[in-house]
């Protein structure tokens, strides 16, 4: 399972976790139902046949797909899911250059929700696509989210 954070939606491309800066992830599109993630392929995200590792493209559909669903409006409050399922299917290699992950929420209700999505490489080409299910932790459930508790308490 992954835990994924919203804060309202920015045009500088951000990493929202340790995990996110860990593979050079950042989100660069977020509004309500629509994520876009990208990664500039490093030799750290290649196997050894020198294709980017399936796992990192895992985890670009985990984190745009989960973040479809927590997007928040409120300044200084987030909303927070947990990967229920998730299905990945690998299309083609990519070897080089920026990947782009979009995730789209397809539907669900209050804690439960569906997205799916899919990478792209520079010219377009189809990289993986893949689907999941998620919940939103208690507190997530309305877009007005919760208090974000690593900002502390406002100066007064």
């Amino acid at each position: 399972m992954t835990e994924s954070e919203s804060t309202p939606s920015s045009t500088t491309p951000q990493a929202l976790m340790g995990y996110h800066e860990l593979l050079g992830l950042h989100v660069v599109e977020w509004q309500a139902g629509r994520t876009v993630v990208e990664l500039t392929i490093e030799p750290k995200h290649l196997n050894r046949s020198g294709n980017v590792h399936g796992g990192v493209l895992t985890s670009m559909l985990d984190s745009a797909l989960s973040l479809s669903g927590l997007h928040c409006d409120v300044p200084g409050n987030i909303r927070r899911g947990m990967t229920l399922s998730l299905t990945t299917t690998f299309v083609g290699p990519a070897k080089q250059g920026v990947l782009r992950a979009t995730g789209t929420l397809r539907g669900g209700g209050q804690k439960t929700y569906m997205g799916s999505g899919d990478i792209v490489d520079e010219q377009g080409n189809l990289v993986a696509m893949g689907e999941g299910s998620f919940r939103r932790r208690s507190g997530s459930e309305t877009s007005q989210g919760i208090p974000d508790p690593l900002l502390g308490e406002p100066e007064e």
